[in-house]
């Protein structure tokens, strides 16, 4: 990723409603992160709708919080309620920046049908599984710490 769209992804983080309440901590109105034992952890709020200007914040923020440090990632999706096309898409292309790997935890088969496809379609460019147990989440982004 180049630095100019760093920078710009950067710069729309100073644009957000947000709370940042402790180093290696952070939320905003569509999620909270943190860091522990040398995994970003990243939870969807319930209910949340994902469009473009969403994604482009939550991506904004993460990348602000991580302060240019890459971190296996484990992102909880099982908050969001609906995401757009265009959010999807920008996800795919600006969603690992800074990710050395990401473990997607989902509730249901059919969230892991869909985003089976999805990713099979995108490639994300680092190493990327889908898993309903935390715990063979972690398992798995272990391997990248």
């Amino acid at each position: 990723m180049t630095t100019n769209l760093r920078k710009g992804i950067a710069n729309l983080a100073g644009h957000n409603k947000r709370s940042e309440t402790m180093d290696g901590y952070f939320e905003n109105e569509f999620a909270i992160f943190w860091i522990s034992e040398s995994i970003l952890f990243f939870e969807y709020k319930p209910d949340v709708v994902i469009d473009l200007v969403a994604a482009q914040r939550i991506v904004a923020d993460r990348i602000q919080m991580q302060k240019e440090k890459a971190y296996p990632v484990l992102c909880d999706i099982r908050g969001i309620a609906d995401s757009d096309k265009a959010a999807r898409d920008y996800l795919a292309q600006h969603g690992s920046v800074l990710a050395k790997a990401v473990s997607i935890l989902v509730h249901q088969s059919v969230s892991i049908l869909m985003i089976s496809f999805y990713l099979k379609i995108s490639k994300p460019q680092v190493p990327t599984r889908i898993f309903t147990d935390k715990s063979d989440a972690l398992e798995f982004l272990k391997a990248f710490i």
